[in-house]
């Protein structure tokens, strides 16, 4: 029998730490390889592994990073996923930019998602006994459909499949209202600081209609503009084909950067940026390399911030929600959501099948954990409001992940054929 010598060490965070990405990434490929084979999605088995990994420092008293002192990391780590995320879902859509096309998109972002924040908003401050800007901060932040998430019942890449109606609605509705619910959650984050006279006008103005405009203008036009730069040097053998992939980093990070320089929204411009370089040569083989590209950053970056997620629970974590949080989960997504779409669909030429189908996969992921994140950092929040808020997103989120993770592949055969 071998003794250890007192130099010797075992147990120590960070080979663990190795040990466990190791086994995270091999699972990762398994799962990614065949998708869409498995009756649930592969977040469900990067969650597992993230509780794992909760209990198992639990165990050994590790050290975690706990969400509410470390909001910073998570809000920037959660951004980076997001955007990459937000730009290869734009890649996808091949629906000319006419407003007949987007209309059930626009039914979900004009109706469903200002609904959907005024249900949980209500619930927030009736149930969960939240003052008006944290309930409203809690709604806004859940009421986006996740991007990441969404692509298990989303559309395929470029030039894979037709795009049916359903799965298009989710997919632009993931693009755009990630975008689109940052003017509530600084609405929420006003209320609850010390708002000064004339604010409803700066937050109509700078927060709603310049920021929206100018994220939508320069996503556009450097969107469509990096397409063109890179086919023309693609052209001309100046670009590597087995390269392609890595343009899409390049592309979100200097549309999303140039964006958020003039302070506007990001995440609207990545989105309008992916759909600004698919347009130009709209056919060209370019767009599924770059597509490709940006999935596979995408599908990487989920895996981290699952785990992230799940690694960090805690039990002292899920119970500070209380009963009332908990019950927000169900009540979003068997009430809030559902009644939202339902009436914003009313007269659409989708079939109830369809219409089920979208009301039910309002799936919430990482961009609400990114919201969360952004409204604990901004310091307004009391600390026993910032952790209700945090934890609620975060139990909302892992509902979410098993129940959508579950029934996706069997509601799309189902119900849509697939």
């Amino acid at each position: 029998m071998i003794a250890a010598t007192p130099g010797l060490t075992f147990a120590e965070p960070y080979p663990i730490g190795l040990l466990f990405a190791g086994v995270a990434v091999f699972a990762a490929v398994g799962a990614l390889s065949h998708q869409h084979d498995r009756a649930f999605s592969a977040s469900l088995i990067y969650l597992g592994l993230g509780v794992l990994a909760a209990v198992v420092m639990q165990v050994l008293d590790l050290p975690r990073l706990e969400p509410v002192e470390k909001s910073s990391l998570f809000e920037k780590a959660a951004e980076l996923a997001v955007i990459v995320a937000l730009f290869g879902t734009g890649l996808k859509l091949e629906r000319e930019l006419k407003a007949a096309a987007w209309q059930h998109v626009g039914r979900l972002l004009l109706v469903a998602m200002p609904l959907t924040i005024g249900l949980v908003a209500l619930f927030g401050s009736q149930m969960m006994g939240l003052s008006l800007g944290a309930a409203i901060v809690l709604a806004a932040t859940l009421a986006p459909t996740d991007p990441v998430l969404a692509g298990d019942v989303g559309v395929g890449p470029p030039g894979d499949e037709e795009e049916r109606e359903p799965n298009f609605s989710i997919t632009g509705e993931a693009g755009l209202n990630d975008g689109l619910a940052y003017p509530f959650v600084l609405l929420g984050i006003i209320l609850a600081g010390s708002e000064a006279d004339g604010w409803l006008a700066d937050w109509l103005l700078a927060d709603v209609a310049y920021r929206v405009v100018v994220a939508v203008i320069v996503g556009g036009a450097l969107g469509y503009g990096i397409a063109a730069l890179a086919v023309w040097l693609r052209d001309r053998d100046l670009l590597a084909p087995e390269l392609d992939g890595w343009l899409a980093i390049a592309a979100v990070l200097v549309i999303y950067g140039a964006t958020e320089l003039v302070s506007a929204y990001g995440f609207l411009a990545a989105f309008v940026g992916g759909v600004a370089f698919r347009r130009y040569e709209h056919g060209h083989e370019y767009n599924r390399s770059v597509h490709d590209g940006a999935e596979t950053v995408e599908k990487f970056g989920e895996l981290a911030l699952i785990l992230l997620l799940g690694s960090s629970l805690t039990l002292d974590g899920l119970q500070a929600p209380g009963w009332s949080g908990w019950l927000l989960a169900p009540a979003l997504l068997l009430v809030a959501r559902p009644v939202s779409v339902l009436i914003a669909l009313v007269g659409s030429s989708m079939t109830a099948r369809e219409r089920l189908f979208v009301a039910w996969f309002g799936v919430r992921g990482i961009g609400s954990l990114y919201y969360a994140a952004v409204a604990v950092g901004a310091g307004v929040l009391s600390g026993g409001e910032a952790a209700v808020v945090l934890w609620t997103t975060v139990v909302c989120i892992v509902v979410s992940i098993v129940a959508h993770g579950v029934s996706a592949t069997g509601l799309s055969r189902r119900w849509l054929g697939h």
